[in-house]
């Protein structure tokens, strides 16, 4: 994902084999490894669930360039939010297979570089949020920054087993950003879309840590499959994952027949995996924790979709 950046060199000295001065290499690997301080991938399920929320609350398509400005704004929002991650976490980063090629664990970036970074993000998602949608949508903007990084990264994650159920709150804010970006204020769907991703996170995030049980206790950071038995995780898992399918069919009161015909849909194979965890666990198998975190991923991109797919055929 980074690449790391070969030695200073002189402007002018040629690369042998490509012709053209190394030091645009190196530049390109310093731009490289500061937007992996980002977590791009992470920024785009975090879009995917913005939109379909402004369409909603738009009952339609919202005005395009309010639009560009909140997915501009997120994305800003989220990168501060996750460089500032980077920097807090970049002593145990360093310790995790599954985190050993960040930026500031390989020493591609600076702590120094990498905290400006992540604070002038942040207050130009701000500012984009203020000067372009309303000040609510700002409001709830450095929310989501200061909750992710204070609760989640610094007072929750190293603490407690309950790391990920309260601190990933932080991931749900972008409904709501979305949501009052259009309207100017909340309204109980935001709320229940708010819902389905909090109830959500927790199995998606707990697969993720069952793969990489050895890592995160290595690390010293208490997520539940470091401290709690398999089985009593893949029960949590499976209560999760009926809140998230029990939350999205909530909505269904403010959409219409097509969302709750392709959220009940969605739901089945996601219900299946999860028990399908809690069976093999609970026979002393060999569980596929990766196999529920990819179709978690699938089911919250399928399901914000089927929200923009319910309004834009009905309206």
């Amino acid at each position: 994902m980074t690449q790391t950046p070969t030695a200073p060199v002189p402007t002018g000295l040629a690369d042998p084999v490509a012709g053209t001065p190394r030091v645009r290499g190196h530049r390109r690997g310093r731009v490289a490894s500061y937007i992996a301080l980002t977590k791009p991938r992470i920024i785009e399920l975090l879009l995917v669930t913005t939109l379909p929320s402004m369409i909603l609350a738009a009952k339609g398509l919202p005005d395009w360039q309010l639009v560009v400005a909140t997915m501009i704004g997120g994305t800003l929002a989220a990168g501060s939010a996750n460089a500032l991650n980077c920097y807090v976490d970049r002593d145990i980063d360093a310790l995790m297979r599954r985190t050993g090629h960040r930026p500031l664990a390989r020493h591609d970036v600076s702590p120094q570089g990498a905290l400006v970074f992540g604070v002038i993000l942040g207050v130009v998602s701000i500012a984009v949020m203020g000067l372009v949608a309303n000040w609510l949508s700002a409001l709830l903007t450095a929310v989501a920054i200061a909750f992710y990084v204070v609760v989640y990264t610094m007072l929750l994650k190293r603490r407690t087993s309950q790391n990920i159920v309260w601190g990933g709150a932080a991931g749900c804010m972008p409904v709501l950003i979305g949501w009052s970006a259009v309207t100017g204020s909340l309204a109980w769907p935001a709320a229940v879309l708010f819902a389905v991703v909090f109830f959500w996170t927790p199995p998606h995030f707990w697969a993720l840590a069952i793969r990489y049980r050895e890592d995160y206790s290595n690390a010293g950071v208490p997520m539940l499959p470091v401290v709690a038995s398999p089985v009593r995780v893949a029960r949590e898992i499976v209560v999760y994952t009926w809140l998230t399918v029990a939350a999205s069919l909530a909505l269904v009161p403010a959409t219409g027949w097509v969302y709750g015909v392709l959220a009940a849909a969605a739901a089945v194979p996601l219900l299946a995996s999860a028990h399908r965890l809690l069976r093999v666990t609970a026979r002393g198998g060999k569980a596929k924790p990766m196999q529920l975190f990819h179709l978690s991923n699938s089911y919250l991109a399928f399901v914000f979709v089927a929200v923009a797919v319910d309004v834009l055929c009905s309206s």
